[in-house]
């Protein structure tokens, strides 16, 4: 019964428990585990840090904390008595044996006196014995004396419990250094090797003072003479740190670093140099190159390095391999290793990333800020390079020593390296970062100044004209910044590691100013072509003031066309031939080089603006007339009253034909070939999307798609404006090639559909965008009336596609219905005559309005004198002022200007291209595509954002088509009579 009750229960509480166990399993789980923070220096005296608990544990009796505060020793007089494993225990010793021995296990007698460490004290020379030679304890200690003359010349050693031969440089007969010999470092100095007066003090020249260096107070001089003296190589390298340290600078005073270090190295000029370098001689570092004017050119640019680079191929070859030499500061040598990672680069980054510093042909940067106590802490002492590029070849390997220059040097107090090139002063050696030269009481004291490499660059120079991806030897460009030590917790310092690639810009510099002369040269003959065309079609033969500021405004658009096609075509032959190289033959400019051609892309950009208010203002001041060939016709028959005799009245002729046509040409104003959105979000889509915008990284790959773990270069401003320009103008053109072929032929041609509404309605147009030039658009139906049902319309309309009545054409049996017409001088007097009442301003506002009325008529009336005079003129009704019709030449076309002047009659050039499209915005794509470009460049290179450049050009495309449908709405009412609140 009990056995069966149970599982009964579990299995009816089931879910519960599970519940329960799994909340508490939950609420184990979630237990947060705090315990205090301790550090080391937290614990008291009486207190070790144990490395297990990380907490101060108390020592036990009779034992105080040791030096490392990590375990506790017995105190002073106390053995050492080791219980177990994991503690000790510490007994007193007896009076008869009070001290204690070397490691602490045990008491004995001392000959002598108590150190304060509680054991036995010898005099000076002599070294403590307390074993016997097979181990065993003595008990009373001895102080044996150390043989300090020949054969055995020995001291006590640094612990003074053995002697040993004392060092090589003291008197052969005695280990001692007595005067007038000079002991230094350790070190005895034979009188008169070296004046003992050094400097010690080390310049920081942007802080404008200097620091007396304890490490150079303890080894200056002992590095110098045992240089100097005993050609010691550790010495020497020592020595030349110290002046690498004083930034290479050479004064007049010659006890400094540098100068100690010069001295001894035109003391060693007729010993032989080191591997057939005459800077590098024997037993020294080799510190500069020589002092001599132009020697900087001379190594910089004279012999190329025997290794070529490609970007592609079989020989692929995009390695930079340098190796650096790696010297502590007391000189010696720690090891060959590879540049690459983070040995030269300050700036933590993943290993992917310093890697592509390496790769020839990126265009490398990285920045950032650096905590001065992380300084501090991970460089307590500099380490030193000597930076060499590896050739390889196989077992014979060779190796190219790599210029230096540091930017802090200074030469008799100038900073000659940051004049130019003539006046450089190579050097070999660096460091990044130097904590140590600055700490002026003693080396472990807080650092009054540390310095730091803010500043690292490779340079390589493309050697000209080559095929084989040659350069010049790569010269590391160092600048140091000198911080002085206030609160090092908050005190941070830049540093940037580049690696720039560069070429002599001189060629292609001629090669563009060659162009922009001769370009610009052909845009004057062009513009004085252009300004004598417009002197015709003004009738002005005066040369004035406005005709200065006319060629003025011709030539900025001209000239903006030349920069425009000389900036494109740079961008693209620097997009294509660095991209595309194999053997390296092409870098790309510098970003300081790219200013000139930013400044072309400016100017381009400003003279194209120009260009467009100037159109856009003959656009919106343009002379315009609607001329109605419309004719009353009579109304049925009526009787008067007065006379009892019936009177036929002429009906008016209905002015909304006038107003539709109006309508249509107030909407053509500003269509254009292309779709400015669509536009916008195509080149967005190839750029941002399909990542264009990669190839105007400053690196040699072609690649579209980049991983986000790689280093991404810069952009370069030449290939990011190539990009843009080339994509907005491709697919513009696109967009105008797909307009013109198939979008007017086989939709809609609003143009033409323009010129056929004149047709239909009856109406011509007349636009003058000159004095005496202008165009015409025949209109005249060829039905005779416009004003007419449905049923007529659609018979009218139906006979003309039967060609049962006549063409539309201005001459009979022509269907050519558009015309460029130059004008007489007499004709555009007598129509200013007429047109005066017209163009006066302050119309009626409301067409009920009785004060106005008379105003209104008046303007009415020259309305109708002008629609009679215009249409007497196309009818020929005017022998004075008659017009001939014929085709224009081809250079006329080419060139813009007509020949013959109209002196007596008018005339009226067959135009089959509806140029009349030149006064909208229709015919003016290519104009206002390039400034559309210009301006999308002009915001990307500002701001590096290709969406606000988008963003930017949208809204600009959006205000000026405002301005100019505001504008030309408004003309076209002052124009034309037409009231403006039937505009739509």
């Amino acid at each position: 019964m009990a056995t069966g009750t149970l599982p009964l229960v579990v299995s009816r509480y089931n879910v519960p428990v599970t519940l329960f166990l799994l909340i508490f399993t939950d609420v184990v789980n979630c237990q947060q585990f705090i315990f205090p923070f301790k550090a080391p220096s937290d614990c008291s005296v009486e207190e070790y840090f144990d490395i297990s608990s990380l907490s101060c544990v108390r020592c036990g009796s009779n034992q105080r904390r040791s030096t490392t505060g990590l375990s506790c020793i017995c105190k002073t007089g106390y053995q050492t008595v080791i219980t177990d494993k994991a503690s000790i225990t510490c007994q007193q010793c007896p009076t008869d044996k009070p001290a204690v021995i070397t490691g602490g296990f045990g008491c004995i007698r001392c000959p002598g006196s108590l150190n304060d460490e509680g054991r036995c004290k010898c005099p000076q020379g002599n070294v403590l014995v307390e074993r016997h030679v097979n181990g065993n304890l003595l008990d009373e200690a001895r102080c044996e004396m150390c043989n300090g003359n020949a054969p055995a010349l020995s001291v006590p050693n640094s612990r003074g419990d053995r002697c040993e031969r004392c060092q090589a440089t003291f008197i052969n007969s005695s280990c001692e250094c007595t005067p007038p010999n000079v002991l230094a470092g350790g070190l005895c100095f034979p009188p008169g090797s070296l004046s003992t007066n050094v400097n010690p003090s080390v310049n920081y020249a942007q802080l404008k003072f200097s620091v007396q260096s304890a490490w150079f107070v303890k080894n200056l001089y002992s590095s110098s003479a045992a240089c100097l003296v005993f050609s010691n190589l550790t010495a020497c390298q020592a020595l030349g740190n110290m002046c690498v340290m004083n930034m290479h600078s050479v004064s007049g005073v010659s006890t400094d670093a540098c100068g100690l270090f010069n001295t001894i190295f035109r003391s060693r000029a007729a010993l032989s140099s080191t591997q057939d370098i005459s800077y590098w001689r024997v037993n020294l570092p080799w510190l500069y190159y020589g002092d001599e004017p132009g020697l900087a050119s001379r190594v910089l640019q004279t012999d190329p390095v025997p290794i070529g680079f490609s970007f592609r191929g079989r020989n692929k070859n995009t390695d930079i391999k340098l190796l650096a030499a790696v010297y502590n500061v007391r000189g010696e040598f720690l090891r060959w290793e590879r540049v690459g990672g983070g040995n030269l680069q300050l700036c933590p980054e993943t290993a992917t990333k310093l890697a592509a510093a390496f790769s020839f042909g990126t265009a490398y940067r990285q920045s950032c800020d650096l905590s001065v106590e992380e300084l501090l802490n991970t460089h307590p002492e500099p380490l030193f390079y000597d930076v060499f590029m590896d050739l390889g070849e196989g077992d014979n390997r060779k190796l190219l020593p790599l210029p230096t220059l540091v930017y802090n040097q200074q030469y008799n107090g100038r900073f000659i390296n940051q004049e130019s090139m003539r006046n450089w002063y190579l050097s070999r050696r660096m460091f990044l970062v130097d904590t140590l030269s600055g700490r002026e009481k003693s080396l472990s004291s807080q650092p009054k100044v540390i310095r730091v490499a803010s500043i690292v660059k490779i340079r390589f120079q493309l050697v000209p004209r080559t095929q084989e991806g040659r350069v010049y030897p790569p010269l590391i460009t160092v600048t140091y910044r000198d911080i002085p030590i206030t609160d090092s917790n908050t005190q941070t310092v830049s540093t940037t590691f580049a690696v720039e690639y560069e070429m002599d810009q001189k060629e292609a510099r001629i090669k563009t100013d060659t162009a922009l002369g001769v370009m610009g040269g052909v845009a004057v003959l062009y513009s004085l072509l252009k300004t004598v065309s417009w002197k015709r079609r003004i009738a002005s033969p005066l040369i004035d003031v406005e005709t200065m500021l006319k060629f003025l405004l011709f030539y900025a658009g001209d000239l903006a066309n030349v920069f425009f096609a000389v900036t494109v075509g740079s961008g693209l032959y620097w997009l294509i031939f660095y991209k595309a190289q194999q053997f390296v033959s092409v870098l790309l400019p510098l970003p300081a080089q790219e200013e000139q051609f930013v400044t072309y892309i400016g100017c381009a950009f400003a003279l194209k603006a120009v260009q467009f208010l100037h159109k856009l203002i003959l656009q919106v001041s343009v002379d315009i007339f609607f001329i109605d060939w419309e004719r009353p016709r009579s109304k049925p028959s009526r009787t008067v009253q007065a006379t009892g005799e019936p009177k036929r009245d002429p009906a008016p002729v209905s002015i909304w034909r006038t107003y539709f046509v109006a309508n249509e040409w107030n909407e053509i104003q500003t269509i254009r070939k292309i779709s400015p959105t669509f536009q916008i979000m195509a080149v967005l889509f190839f750029l941002e999307v399909l990542g264009f915008s990669n190839l105007a990284l400053r690196d040699p790959w072609p690649t579209l798609e980049r991983s986000s773990q790689a280093y991404t270069p810069s952009y370069s401003l030449i290939l990011r404006y190539g990009v843009a320009a080339t994509l907005w103008l491709c697919i513009g053109l696109l967009q105008v090639i797909f307009f013109t072929v198939f979008h007017e032929h086989f939709v809609e041609d609003k143009i033409r559909q323009f010129v056929d509404l004149c047709s239909i309605s009856n109406i011509s147009v007349l636009l003058l965008s000159h004095r005496c030039f202008g165009y015409y658009i025949h209109g005249r139906s060829v039905h005779g009336h416009a004003d007419t049902n449905m049923e007529e319309m659609n018979n009218n309309l139906k006979r003309e596609s039967e060609s049962l009545c006549g063409q539309r054409g201005l001459l009979p049996n022509t269907e050519t219905q558009t015309f460029q017409v130059s004008l007489t001088n007499r004709l555009r007097l007598q129509y200013e005559r007429i047109r005066e009442p017209i163009s006066r301003r302050g119309g009626p506002s409301r067409l009920t309005d009785a004060c106005s009325a008379n105003h209104f008529e008046q303007k009415a009336r020259a309305y109708l004198t002008m629609n009679h005079f215009l249409g007497s003129i196309i009818d020929h009704a005017h022998s004075d002022m008659d017009y001939i019709v014929k085709d224009k030449l081809m250079f006329e076309r080419v060139i813009g200007m007509e020949f013959l002047e109209p002196s007596e009659k008018s005339i009226f050039y067959n135009d089959e291209a509806h140029s009349f499209s030149d006064v909208l915005f229709y015919g003016n794509e290519a104009t206002l595509l390039i400034f559309d470009t210009l301006f999308f460049c002009v915001v990307d290179l500002g701001s590096q954002s290709f969406v606000l450049a988008a963003v930017l050009t949208y809204v600009q495309q959006m205000i000026f088509r405002v301005i100019r449908n505001t504008l030309g709405r408004k003309n076209l009412v002052n124009k034309t009579l037409v009231d403006e609140r039937f505009l739509i």
